[in-house]
């Protein structure tokens, strides 16, 4: 995803029909403004995929599917710091694009943990960005490393006591 920038609706499309031909597979964000949404419409009609981005309310997210938006990206971490429930507003939003029968995805990012990723899966949403540290989290539960490092050890056991046959009677 490459983000396009400018002062109004010119600078948006002219960015955006930029950015798409650097290649077919990029998607163009483009911030939930009055300018951006108009943008949005512009470049979709010319087959430009189109990212809304800076999504904060549920009712953006009609303004988005309007648009065309391939997705739309809601900042759940920075919700939850302005002080709304971020998580539920973004189960909102999902919950609003399945009942459009609409083709946009929420993609979910400013994910902090993996507990709001889960969450936030379990809850309908399948796609998200995440930085690196979440994506470790996503791996590294405690007691998942601990179980795996017993059942290694078992192994190991195991494999002594068995004299090569890696464990099997044979």
């Amino acid at each position: 995803m490459c983000q396009a920038w400018g002062e109004g609706v010119g600078d948006l499309v002219e960015r955006g029909r930029q950015l798409a031909a650097i290649d077919a597979r990029v998607v163009v964000k483009v911030p939930l403004t009055a300018a951006g949404v108009q943008a949005a419409a512009v470049l979709t009609r010319l087959g430009v995929r189109i990212c809304t981005t800076a999504c904060y309310a549920p009712h953006q997210v009609f303004t988005s599917i309007a648009a065309g938006a391939e997705y739309v990206a809601p900042y759940v971490g920075r919700m939850t710091d302005n002080g709304v429930d971020g998580v539920a507003a973004v189960a909102s939003m999902n919950k609003i694009v399945a009942g459009s029968g609409s083709r946009t995805r929420v993609l979910v990012a400013s994910v902090r943990s993996a507990e709001i990723l889960g969450n936030l899966a379990a809850l309908g949403c399948n796609t998200f960005t995440i930085s690196p540290q979440i994506a470790r989290e996503l791996v590294g539960d405690p007691a998942t490393i601990k179980a795996a490092a017993e059942f290694e050890e078992a192994a190991r056991r195991k494999q002594e006591n068995s004299r090569g046959n890696m464990g099997f009677s044979i």
